[in-house]
């Protein structure tokens, strides 16, 4: 082994495994964005929604690939303008017609890779460009016409890369002849976008009398934003006005940051009988090529200087997506706060109706004087509860079915304002969310502004429930032998409905039982509830019936308010933290941060 050897080897060593540690920062930003959501109809999520697709196009086509193989042969992307003679180009650097020229547009359909025959391995996998498939092309042994050279333009073909290896392709580097990046064709203009995403340079084709068009530019500053290597070629020049063009379009390209980009002017001549133009015409780019591919250093050079930049530009990308992240957690924020707060304030108003005496108007009122009975009843109460217990008692056992009535009676009413407060904000919600442009995406064409289908049956199973487990309380209070006597008395029932009225009477929470309705609606219930347990016991069961009351109406508010949070859920956007963290890395990939 040599020195330059004992020197080489760890330098190499220290390269790969470089190499191996961006591919693994890539791979994890890959993976972030690809997982990445914009689902929110948020101010300019359009343009994020298409930096992520532009940035997973550039590190799956170049950027990983690349980095996996650093000694790769150079890609030059061949571009430019509508029948700006990037064909012919092509043809002449070869010095054979290998790609199909012609008047009718547009001619290249079908992109063409041209490479040595010892770089095809390199290419014939899915190294780079992994979106197309490959198709080995032939060149014919007999020269044709530029006219018939290369595959026939077919507008089905844009999927796939025709590889063609040929001896005059100088080794180490490979020509792509790209699509018209301003052809009337959609797919076409996407196709030379991505292949010239997926360039090490490009050598950008334009004419004498359009170099100054406004969309071969856009993609020029975006080389330049990117510090991508350019050749542009002034092609078809009269020699009349070459000095001039090429002057101006020098200037041109100072201006914009280009002033490194090579230059090249190709003459306007006559083409041969296949189509070709004069050897001498592309000599200076020819051996520009040449001496590129013949120098590993200046190769290598290259594709690191448009890694980093295509690295920075990703960086800057995943910077601005993690913006439109953020940006989307703060909709989606708004959308839940406002849904969490109309179903808040409706629960609020319901518990409100169930304590300011309202629930016991009209026929809960009715029903629960007949049952309890008269005013002379009312008033022999109160004068001697003891003695009027075995009268109660009696009362209550002989007619049971008024406090079936009163159960009933109640449960009509407070379904009645439950399916009220539920619809309001079921309204308010979908009127809300409507007015932004996030929750109207959302929501669609589904009108969510009543209550769910079954939600009366839902609420009316709920108040049942709740009457159960508070006459289950009763019963379990009642199990001492002190009580048990009075509650069997009074009946189960009975206690159940004169609770119910004392929880929907009272105004001011727990303290001192207030009682809300006038005339002394409820004070029977409280003096009958107080006699078998006692006034401590009482506030117990009042306070544990309005809290179960509250639990029973939470839930059936909370699976109504779902209906709106499971849009949210499905299509809530990924966190922009993470999108920061790795475009600081590619930033410092790149060597910018």
């Amino acid at each position: 082994m040599t020195a330059n050897d004992d020197e080489t080897t760890p330098r190499a060593t220290q390269a790969a495994q470089g190499a191996a540690t961006a591919v693994e920062a890539l791979e994890a930003a890959r993976a972030e964005l690809a997982a990445t959501t914009l689902p929110l109809a948020v101010p300019e999520v359009r343009e994020a929604r298409q930096w992520i697709r532009e940035s997973l196009a550039q590190l799956d086509d170049y950027v990983i690939p690349r980095y996996r193989s650093l000694d790769a042969p150079l890609l030059a992307v061949v571009g430019g303008s509508t029948g700006a003679g990037k064909s012919t180009l092509i043809n002449a650097l070869i010095g054979y017609p290998v790609t199909r020229a012609g008047a009718i547009r547009p001619t290249t359909r079908q992109p063409i890779l041209l490479h040595h025959p010892l770089d095809a391995g390199w290419f014939e996998g899915h190294r780079i460009l992994p979106s197309l498939d490959r198709i080995r092309g032939t060149v014919s042994a007999s020269p044709l016409p530029a006219h018939q050279a290369g595959a026939a333009p077919d507008a089905q073909a844009i999927t796939s890369l025709v590889l063609v290896g040929h001896e005059s392709v100088p080794q180490g580097i490979a020509l792509l002849d790209a699509p018209d990046v301003d052809s009337i064709s959609d797919d076409n203009r996407r196709l030379a976008g991505q292949l010239l995403a997926a360039a090490d340079l490009w050598v950008f084709v334009t004419t004498a009398n359009r170099y100054a068009d406004a969309v071969p530019w856009r993609l020029l500053l975006d080389a330049a934003s990117r510090d991508i290597t350019v050749a542009v070629v002034l092609d078809r020049v009269p020699a009349a006005a070459e000095d001039e063009v090429r002057t101006d379009l020098q200037a041109m390209l100072d201006r914009q940051g280009l002033a490194d980009a090579k230059l090249f002017v190709v003459p306007e001549s006559a083409l041969d009988g296949l189509g070709m133009l004069p050897e001498d015409s592309v000599v200076g780019l020819r051996q520009w090529l040449g001496a590129l591919a013949a120098n590993a250093a200046g190769r290598a050079e290259v594709a690191r200087r448009t890694l980093n930049g295509a690295v920075k530009a990703v960086s800057v990308r995943l910077e601005g997506i993690a913006g439109a992240a953020a940006a989307q957690d703060a909709a989606a924020h708004d959308l839940q706060a406002t849904c969490v707060t109309e179903y808040e304030q409706a629960l609020s108003r319901i518990l409100e109706a169930t304590k300011d005496g309202a629930l016991l108007r009209g026929e809960v009122l009715a029903r629960w004087q007949d049952f309890v009975g008269t005013g002379e009843f009312f008033r022999a109460l109160e004068q001697n509860i003891g003695r009027m217990r075995d009268r109660v008692g009696a009362f209550f056992r002989g007619e049971p079915a008024p406090a079936v009535k009163v159960e009933t009676a109640i449960e009509t009413g407070l379904q009645a304002v439950i399916l009220d407060e539920a619809a309001n904000a079921a309204e308010n919600v979908d009127r809300r969310w409507r007015s932004d442009p996030a929750g109207r995406e959302l929501l669609g064409s589904e009108d969510l502004s009543g209550t769910s289908e079954g939600f009366d049956a839902k609420a009316a199973a709920a108040i049942r429930s709740w009457q159960e487990g508070l006459m289950e309380m009763i019963r379990t209070q009642g199990q001492g032998k002190r009580t048990q006597a009075r509650w069997l008395s009074f009946g189960v029932n009975g206690l159940g409905a004169a609770l119910m009225v004392v929880v929907f009477s009272m105004t001011a929470g727990l303290s001192g039982l207030e009682i809300g309705i006038a005339g002394g609606t409820a004070v029977v219930g409280q003096k009958l509830l107080e006699a078998v347990f006692g006034e401590d016991a009482v506030r117990r069961l009042a306070q544990q019936a309005r809290d179960d009351l509250h639990t029973q109406c939470q839930r059936l508010l909370d699976d109504e308010r779902q209906r709106f949070l499971d849009r949210l859920d499905a299509a809530h956007p990924n966190s922009g933290d993470n999108l920061a963290r790795h475009a600081q890395a590619l930033r410092r990939l790149a060597g910018v941060a």
